[in-house]
């Protein structure tokens, strides 16, 4: 298993995936939750495009926030630094840049008026990414951040005891994961929220009742 839901077993957080990840979790309406994934990723990296995209988007997240919470100071100091931060990115990693700039500028401009309506969708790959439109690992980093940011930590720790299983079957060349499909069938917008999760916990429960028989062989007395 891994100990980040987009990760590989090396350790380093797959950044495309938490990008994307982040993008959906944004234009799902979950501004600062956004924030957790890019985080995530940037991280670990060097200085760089990468790293200034992501550090960029972290900054239009919390700025996006506070314009929505009434706190002018910071929403306008990071709009501004957001856009220092993304300036001549435009098309990396196929994230279209220029209505995110826009939406900084208005926000510089009128943090007030701004946070009365919603931000542009961010595009990658000239598609405005919806959770139900994500692949497995991206689908592992957002569903449990967009559950916690509903309020529901108990599907979002059941989200992520799920997604270190199925990582943990692709790594064992098992495509058929039943812990990667539920994934995907709770973030599709067209399947109701409770058949999928269901599924999902009998899973994981025997999942973990499994590892936990196989962990009991090899335990002695004195233990």
């Amino acid at each position: 298993m891994t100990d980040d839901a987009g990760g590989d077993p090396a350790g380093a957080p797959d950044a495309e995936a938490h990008l994307h990840a982040g993008v959906a979790v944004f234009n799902a309406g979950a501004y600062l939750a956004a924030h957790d994934p890019w985080e995530a990723a940037w991280l670990g990296l060097d200085e760089g495009p990468d790293e200034r995209l992501l550090h960029g988007l972290i900054q239009v997240a919390a700025g996006t926030h506070h314009t929505r919470t009434g706190n002018v100071e910071g929403a306008t100091t990071l709009a501004a630094s957001a856009r220092d931060y993304l300036d001549g990115l435009d098309g990396h990693r196929g994230v279209a840049l220029a209505p995110v700039r826009e939406w900084l500028d208005a926000i510089a401009a009128d943090p007030v008026t701004t946070g009365e309506r919603d931000p542009p969708r961010i595009r990658v790959g000239g598609v405005a990414l919806a959770p139900g439109d994500l692949e497995f690992p991206a689908a592992a980093v957002a569903g449990p951040e967009l559950a916690a940011a509903r309020g529901n930590d108990e599907a979002a720790d059941l989200l992520r005891r799920a997604a270190a299983f199925g990582h943990a079957d692709l790594a064992d060349g098992k495509t058929g994961s039943p812990f990667v499909a539920l994934t995907l069938e709770v973030l599709d917008p067209d399947r109701p929220d409770a058949p999928p999760l269901g599924r999902l916990r009998d899973h994981v429960q025997r999942r973990e009742q499994r590892e936990n028989d196989v962990a009991g062989l090899f335990e002695t007395d004195g233990e």
